[in-house]
């Protein structure tokens, strides 16, 4: 397990993980940016308050991509299952 030292919002942190380094940093730069467009949205926000919208505006995007990837699974599986009836 490797650590590394990255910056978000201008504070420095530690970061460890079984991942990449490159990863973990592009993890970190994009979790930096979206508290970015929180703080840009409404500068005079607490950095608590920055951190929670962030984090919900990750996790609708997180759950929104989990539906669209169980929509396409089971549009593959129905295909699959139609085509392989084909056969039979």
């Amino acid at each position: 397990m490797g650590s590394i030292e990255v910056t978000i919002l201008g504070q420095k942190y530690t970061v460890r993980g079984d991942a990449d380094e490159e990863y973990m940093r592009r993890l970190a730069a994009f979790v930096d940016a979206r508290l970015k467009e929180v703080y840009n949205a409404a500068p005079g926000i607490t950095p608590l308050k920055a951190a929670i919208l962030a984090s919900l505006n990750i996790a609708d995007e997180l759950h929104k991509l989990r539906e669209t990837q169980e929509d396409l699974t089971r549009n593959i599986e129905e295909s699959a299952r139609a085509l392989t009836g084909l056969f039979d």
